[in-house]
């Protein structure tokens, strides 16, 4: 993979991506085009190209979580939020879309049309059931 084209190996290269925190191995960031419908929301991101989650190493998960608890923090002080959706998409089949690994931080709210809807709220739907082939 070319690295100077991940739009997440580069951080500060994408002006309307801000850099919040950031530790030895990872960063928080926020994106201006996510912040229309998911206020408050961003992405803790490994600086070194890890394919997925799965890949990172004992420093980048001590390191991701210290930079979520920053995050969390952070969002309590600035958004108020009522609670959290957090997660890891990984694999096409999972959702992930960038062949970055990186963990999304949502705040969620009382006030929203999905309050209540967590990660598995849309995959645990009937329709989602696979076919059992035989």
């Amino acid at each position: 993979m070319d690295y100077s084209t991940c739009m997440l190996c580069n951080p500060y290269e994408k002006p309307a991506q801000h850099v919040i925190f950031e530790n030895k191995t990872c960063v928080y960031i926020q994106k201006e085009s996510e912040q229309i419908v998911l206020e408050g929301s961003g992405l803790i991101i490994p600086k070194a190209h890890k394919q997925d989650v799965f890949s990172l190493s004992e420093q980048e998960w001590k390191d991701s979580r210290d930079l979520l608890l920053k995050a969390k923090k952070h969002l309590e002080e600035k958004h108020f939020p009522d609670g959290y959706s957090v997660g890891w998409n990984t694999g096409e089949a999972g959702g992930q879309s960038i062949p970055h690994a990186h963990l999304h931080v949502i705040p969620r709210f009382k006030d929203e049309p999905y309050a209540g809807r967590g990660i598995r709220y849309w995959i645990k739907q009937f329709e989602n059931k696979r076919e059992v082939l035989k």
